[in-house]
């Protein structure tokens, strides 16, 4: 078991499919094992073999994924309505699919003027405040891959549309624990966004509002209520919440 999920874990480090010798290498595995492996998830619809004799992940992951999504969704509520109680301001939560951002869950600001991005719609990362913090915590030769395979088009004036500003602000983010979208995705508006440090899925939660409202002069006061409740979704995702362990035999 712990053999096929190192194949699973290489093919999803990989962006989703690899060459068999790329496997080998990636799990330090014999050749003759990683090709059993891979006929053995194949024959469950986990793994397929494409038609330039590549291995991807199988049509059965999708339906995990969904699972997994709507699982990450009901975790995290709790967790964003409290931040959104805190600081009166719309939460969302996100992961990084590839090179695009997904919203998993969304706790909506009280006010009548708030932020709102639809649950499931997918956005760039180089212009937003979940898509940096994302990027954030990867190494920068990933982060170059992605804006070069994603693109990084303008969406406002105060968009970052150059690799070596957006590895500039990488460096800036890491450096003070947050990101923030300063009216780069949308004009008037803020967002303080910050990964959560979890050990198996790329998350990251925010907080948005109009900028006369999250203004530059709250952000300090605001960045930690949202690095704290990125620690809390930590803890939950990675089954480290009191009463979340699971007990030994």
């Amino acid at each position: 078991m712990q053999r096929a999920v190192a194949v699973v874990e290489a093919l999803t480090a990989a962006g989703g499919q690899a060459s068999l010798s790329e496997l080998v290498a990636a799990t330090g595995l014999p050749l003759t094992t990683v090709h059993r492996l891979l006929a053995t998830l194949g024959e469950h619809g986990l793994v397929r073999q494409t038609h330039n004799r590549l291995y991807a992940l199988g049509p059965r992951f999708l339906s995990y994924g969904e699972v997994v999504r709507q699982t990450l969704s009901t975790w995290a509520h709790p967790v964003l309505r409290a931040l959104t109680e805190q600081t009166s301001e719309t939460a969302n939560l996100a992961i990084l699919s590839n090179d695009r951002v997904i919203y998993l869950a969304q706790s909506p600001s009280p006010y009548t003027m708030r932020t709102f991005t639809e649950v499931g719609r997918q956005v760039d990362p180089h212009c937003t405040g979940v898509g940096k913090a994302l990027m954030s915590a990867l190494p920068d030769d990933e982060v170059r891959a992605i804006v070069e395979h994603a693109g990084m088009e303008p969406r406002t004036s105060q968009t970052i549309t150059t690799v070596a500003g957006l590895l500039e602000e990488m460096a800036a983010i890491r450096s003070r624990g947050y990101a923030i979208d300063d009216g780069e995705q949308e004009v008037g508006v803020r967002c303080i966004a910050v990964a959560v440090p979890t050990k198996s899925v790329r998350l990251a939660v925010s907080i948005s509002g109009p900028s006369a409202r999250v203004t530059t002069e709250r952000v300090p006061e605001l960045a930690p209520v949202v690095l704290d409740a990125a620690d809390r979704l930590a803890l939950i995702v990675d089954g480290r919440e009191a009463g979340g362990a699971v007990a030994a035999p």
